[in-house]
């Protein structure tokens, strides 16, 4: 369930991430415990629905990031590829790219095959999607690649979860999946913080909403078509 009012907020620079990936939704999740195998299994979750769901990432891309390395209020624009720079998870240790040069490498290094694939999905545009903190610090390159500066780790307490998107139900259900999934092993299970995104155009803010919805939906079904599922016996009473 949403606990309580949001406390952040995501600003959408609509004018600019409309020519690109227009949509984004986000979430926190509180006093989160990880270890080996859960950090391990929230890796695993987001690469399942990026292979499924997200459309190898051309529908949805999911950034997650340690909440208590960043500042809010957080912000989603698209700029010039020249004009984003950071160090990204993938290479961490060859320092600050320029987001033209970092796909470019991820074109032609070995290292970085895993992300070749991806890289087609916003190379030719004229802007690059990107989601920066209040004091300009590149959170990440959707649908490409998170920034060093904010990753998880197994010290990780605190999740700020941002997924940006082309088709906003399938944002919606893809935030959705990973909040229920992880919000067990908050400090108080299966609670998450909602955010506020907020569209801004021409000094105005045009649309917002509230995210996660956690929408839920009523379903009819035969007790043999559950038993059969289930693999057990029980009666309808």
């Amino acid at each position: 369930e949403a606990s309580g009012d949001p406390v952040l907020t995501m600003t959408v620079k609509k004018s600019n991430t409309d020519k690109i990936r227009p949509f984004v939704v986000c979430a926190v999740l509180r006093d989160i415990t990880f270890n080996q195998e859960r950090y391990n299994s929230f890796i695993d979750l987001q690469d399942q629905l990026h292979r499924n769901l997200c459309r190898q990432r051309t529908l949805v891309a999911i950034g997650t990031h340690d909440l208590d390395t960043v500042n809010a209020p957080f912000s989603y624009d698209a700029r010039d590829p020249k004009d984003i720079k950071f160090v990204p998870l993938t290479p961490d240790d060859k320092g600050e790219f320029m987001s033209s040069d970092l796909l470019n490498f991820y074109e032609t290094d070995a290292s970085a095959k895993h992300l070749k694939p991806y890289v087609s999905i916003i190379k030719d545009s004229p802007v690059y999607p990107v989601i920066l903190d209040a004091n300009e610090t590149v959170l990440s390159l959707p649908p490409i690649i998170n920034g060093d500066h904010s990753k998880i780790t197994l010290g990780t307490k605190n999740v700020f979860i941002e997924c940006t998107a082309t088709d906003l139900t399938k944002a919606n259900i893809v935030l959705d999946t990973v909040v229920t999934m992880f919000s067990e092993y908050c400090a108080k299970p299966f609670t998450v913080e909602p955010v506020t995104v907020q569209y801004e155009e021409g000094g105005s803010i045009v649309n917002s909403y509230v995210s996660p919805t956690l929408s839920t939906r009523q379903e009819k079904a035969k007790v043999d078509f559950c038993n059969s599922l289930i693999g057990i016996s029980l009666s309808a009473q």
